[in-house]
């Protein structure tokens, strides 16, 4: 991506982390027994390809340039490399290959709460969490009447910690890092802390440190949350970045493609395609109730699932579809209720699942096709698509709502004579 004119706050080149899988030799005997185990493997040839296999690459050749003042988010799915990246620019983590520059004072967020002591007090602990991410004694109390009305616990600032509820722990750890004099905060997934309100000021206290020339990384699988956030976005698949650029046209990419491919679409080939002598299945799709492709489909827009198949004999057939959300409950099973007798040949069927019904998260799409003595043709997990989440009406709540439907229904509301 071409960045604007501004200077870098971060600059990132040919980043490269590579992990050695297995368990590292812990005493003396063991280190001997390795060490005879390298000297047959040499010996023998099988030491490089023993090696390649130990071997996890986290990161391959990551480059970018942030500048000055800018919100960035990091997405992709678990695995892809976020973590890592998020722990090197923190100096967690060395990596194995590349550099990292930075313009100004490093922050981060990766572990919310981390160096809270149970038995101390809230305000003993703002000034230890303080100092544990890199904040004076001074700077702490500059802001130490900020930090406590930011997370809300003034009646119980002095209360031992281990008293407070989760929330109450959670704000209060977020509070303190919200208010590091840093140029540059790196903050991992700080939307799982507290309610609605709360949330809401996360994301202002964001917003903020970049209207004050900070520099954000904010990592977060809530894309409705890093739609809303950020301006720029990069994809990162398998340790490589896969795109960057403007938000919406990586939520795009990111979308539609798993870890191997099109996610939403698939298309078979005559040799590969699924097929039982009655049909042959040629794709599956998931798209905008328009029929793009390409475009994000969000949970208040309608969106059409199509296959495509080619019936091999005349007769009469049927096209079911299955529906799994990501924690594998079936939402609907359904087929087409007028089975179609026609002649051999190619055939296209669309349904259209409408607009503010479902809730937001990862689906499968499995397909089935029936012929008139039940002979049925699946296809498990045929295609898999992500349903983006909406900021309409959120009222600044960007978590995880509870079931499977999240449907808008008709509400009516009427005043009651006192007493009625």
């Amino acid at each position: 991506m071409t960045t604007a004119a501004r200077p870098w706050a971060i600059k990132v080149e040919g980043l490269t982390k590579r992990y050695r899988l297995g368990v590292f030799d812990s005493n003396l005997r063991q280190s001997i027994a390795g060490m005879g185990k390298s000297l047959v493997r040499s010996l023998t040839g099988s030491g490089k390809a023993a090696s390649a296999a130990s071997e996890f690459w986290a990161l391959r050749g990551v480059s970018f340039e942030i500048p000055r003042g800018e919100i960035v988010g990091l997405i992709g799915h678990n695995g892809a490399g976020k973590s890592t990246l998020l722990k090197i620019l923190a100096r967690i983590t060395e990596p194995s290959e590349g550099t990292v520059q930075f313009v100004g004072k490093v922050g981060s967020l990766l572990e919310v709460g981390t160096g809270f002591h149970p038995e101390l007090s809230g305000r003993d602990n703002v000034f230890l969490n303080g100092a544990i991410l890199g904040m004076s004694h001074a700077e702490v109390a500059r802001h130490f009447d900020r930090i406590v009305e930011f997370a809300g616990v003034e009646q119980f600032i002095d209360t031992p910690v281990k008293r407070y509820s989760s929330g109450m722990y959670m704000r209060l750890a977020f509070a303190v890092a919200a208010h590091l004099e840093s140029d540059i905060l790196l903050v991992d997934e700080v939307l799982a802390v507290g309610d609605g309100e709360f949330q809401k000021k996360c994301l202002q206290r964001i917003s903020e440190m970049a209207r004050d020339g900070r520099t954000v990384v904010f990592v977060s699988h809530n894309l409705a949350a890093v739609q809303a956030l950020c301006p720029r976005a990069i994809l990162l698949d398998k340790g490589l970045v896969l795109a960057d650029g403007p938000t919406r046209d990586v939520l795009q990419t990111y979308l539609h493609r798993g870890r191997d491919g099109p996610m939403s679409r698939c298309e078979w080939g005559p040799a590969e395609a699924p097929a039982n002598g009655v049909f042959r299945l040629r794709a599956a799709r998931v798209e905008s109730a328009e029929g793009d492709p390409l475009a994000p489909v969000d949970i208040t827009k309608p969106f059409r699932i199509t296959i495509e198949y080619e019936r091999l004999k005349s007769g009469a057939g049927s096209v079911a579809i299955r529906l799994i959300d990501e924690t594998g409950v079936l939402v609907f099973d359904l087929s087409n209720s007028t089975p179609d007798t026609g002649p051999a040949g190619f055939y296209r069927e669309s349904c259209v699942v409408p607009g503010d019904l479902l809730n937001s998260g990862e689906y499968r799409v499995s397909v089935g096709l029936f012929d008139e003595n039940e002979h049925m043709l699946e296809a498990q997990d045929a295609v898999a698509f992500d349903l983006m989440d909406s900021d309409r009406d959120r009222r600044g709540w960007y978590g995880k709502w509870e079931g499977v439907l999240r449907p808008t229904l008709a509400w009516t509301r009427e005043r009651l004579a006192d007493g009625a």
